[in-house]
């Protein structure tokens, strides 16, 4: 055999199997790339769109749910289920008409029926949901939540397969924002019927997102895997998301830099100067609709009936300090509740914000030793928070300027979400840690966190002023009449002091180079199908 010939077929072989082993790198690469890794914070108690709570599960249910509206990466409204929907002229009647090609992961077609089952259900008081008041400005559901009206009585109807009618008790301008939220999502009937609350296991899970939940691991791992029968799935390009439940921000970084995460959920606060300098490029501060604050318990002692006792302990903290010490992320200090960029709305601050400290102190001691308290005789507190390194830096700060101004004795008590969340439910606090993320742009979805009868009213803040200006609010026409109202509210509600506002929140994440279609806004609502992985 010809020398010349072996040596040029020996050389085709060698360069077909570099081709072949090119080819078989090329797509193993991208089938890795496409599996996206997020630090998610607390493990979620549930994921039962109706009992949830915390960012960390809305988050998850961003991917596995979608309803009639969905968000574009910058947090602008576009259509989800409704591919449109008319707005009658008194602001009252919606009419929702639903995609065809919806489908559930089980291939069933996403019905206007799948919507009025889950929102009769979120109402119905047997529920228990502690947000079933999201749903208050469509007709009836106040009724029906406090047990006068039957379920069926709630204003949505379903026309047909694919049209959705919905009443509403007066007009509500951030009603399309609302139903981006987790507790408007349609859900599976047959399924939810067939296996009760334990619908929302990966097991029998059914769900009509970009995503379906495939394996949940508590207190390891939560695996997302995309839903072909999803109607957009042509545009979705990650086809597996694992959440992981990391409480200490220490941790998360230490695996994000060990390249287990792709995305963190937060930052360490004592790392932020070492992460600005060493992974500036991979670092993203945004401003978010948040804000931090403390709770106080007003239905036992020592905050019951004692609002000199709590105006004393909110005046006795320096915000400035905190924001740019102890969290230093570009954190706003807070001298009121809702906080700035909220649209059509003056964000509203205590009548003393404006003293220079050492006035502010010396009164904060009057009032301190008006409430029943002096050094010989300090208050002894206990302040819970969640698992968390931050949270624990912010109360040991918080707590050394109580000592330093007032005497105040205070206890630290770590507890884990659930455990966290159980005990502030039943009123099992004196003081504690919370957060309030807008559920949309909109002033009231702070001021119903606050209504007497809100299922998430922690401190039991219960004041009849109050929560008539939110129920003239919900039906007032006039725009800025209804700023009016919600401001006067928050006036009153800064006024009794049930809550001590903190600072404003940013965020604050490290993202990857290589994760692209990740875009900051405000309300910080990120959708997994947005995304994907460069090679």
């Amino acid at each position: 055999m010809n020398i010349q010939l072996v040596q040029q077929k020996f050389t085709i072989c060698i360069l077909f199997l570099i081709t072949l082993l090119w080819v078989g790198m090329t797509f193993s690469a991208a089938a890795a790339e496409q599996i996206l890794r997020k630090g998610n914070g607390p493990e979620p108690q549930s994921l039962d769109p109706h009992q949830s709570q915390g960012v960390s599960a809305s988050n998850i249910l961003r991917d596995l749910y979608e309803g009639l509206i969905s968000e574009a990466p910058n947090g602008e409204l576009i259509p989800g289920v409704a591919k449109r929907w008319q707005i009658d002229e008194s602001g009252t009647h919606y009419t929702f008409y639903l995609r065809e090609q919806a489908k559930w992961s089980n291939g069933d077609p996403v019905t206007a029926h799948d919507f009025v089952y889950s929102w009769r259900r979120i109402v119905n008081p047997q529920t228990g949901s502690a947000y079933a008041q999201t749903l208050a400005p469509i007709l009836n559901a106040n009724a029906i939540i406090q047990g006068e009206k039957d379920p069926t009585t709630l204003g949505v109807q379903a026309l047909d397969d694919f049209t959705l009618a919905v009443k509403l008790q007066g007009p509500t301008p951030y009603f399309l924002g609302l139903l981006t939220h987790s507790t408007t999502y349609p859900l599976h009937a047959v399924t939810v019927k067939k296996y009760g609350n334990k619908f929302a296991r990966a097991e029998h899970s059914v769900s009509n997102g970009a995503y379906q939940l495939t394996e949940w691991v508590v207190q390891s791992h939560i695996i997302l895997k995309r839903n072909s029968r999803y109607w957009g799935d042509a545009k979705t390009r990650i086809h597996t998301v694992y959440y992981y439940p990391i409480e200490d921000q220490s941790t998360e970084l230490k695996r994000y830099r060990a390249g287990e995460i792709d995305l963190t959920y937060g930052i360490p606060l004592n790392q932020y100067k070492w992460i600005k300098k060493h992974l500036a490029k991979e670092f993203h501060v945004a401003p978010y609709l948040g804000t931090y604050y403390y709770g106080f318990n007003l239905t036992k002692p020592p905050f019951k009936d004692n609002k000199k006792l709590r105006q004393a302990l909110t005046m006795a903290i320096d915000r400035e300090i905190i924001a740019e010490k102890v969290t230093g992320g570009g954190e706003i200090p807070a001298y009121g509740w809702v906080p700035p960029r909220v649209l059509n709305y003056q964000a509203q601050t205590f009548a003393w914000h404006k003293m220079d400290k050492t006035t502010r102190l010396a009164e904060a001691r009057k009032l301190y030793h008006q409430a029943g308290y002096s050094k010989t005789n300090p208050l002894v507190v206990e302040v819970r928070y969640n698992t968390s390194e931050n949270h624990k830096k912010i109360a040991l700060a918080i707590s050394s300027m109580w000592k330093k101004a007032l005497g105040v004795r205070v206890k630290l008590l770590n507890e884990e979400w659930k455990v966290f969340l159980a005990n502030r439910k039943q009123k099992l606090t004196q003081a504690f840690r919370s957060g309030w993320i807008a559920d949309y742009n909109d002033a009231f979805s702070f001021a119903e966190l606050l209504y007497s009868q809100h299922g998430i009213n922690d401190t039991g803040y219960n004041n009849s002023d109050y929560d008539s200006l939110l129920k003239q609010s919900a039906i007032e026409k006039d725009p800025n009449k209804r700023r009016q109202l919600l401001e006067q509210a928050e006036q009153t509600m800064l006024a009794d002091y049930p809550m001590m506002p903190v600072y404003f929140y940013v965020t604050k994440r490290l993202i990857k180079p290589y994760v692209r279609g990740y875009q900051g806004n405000i309300m910080d609502h990120h959708y997994t199908k947005n995304m994907h992985l460069a090679k």
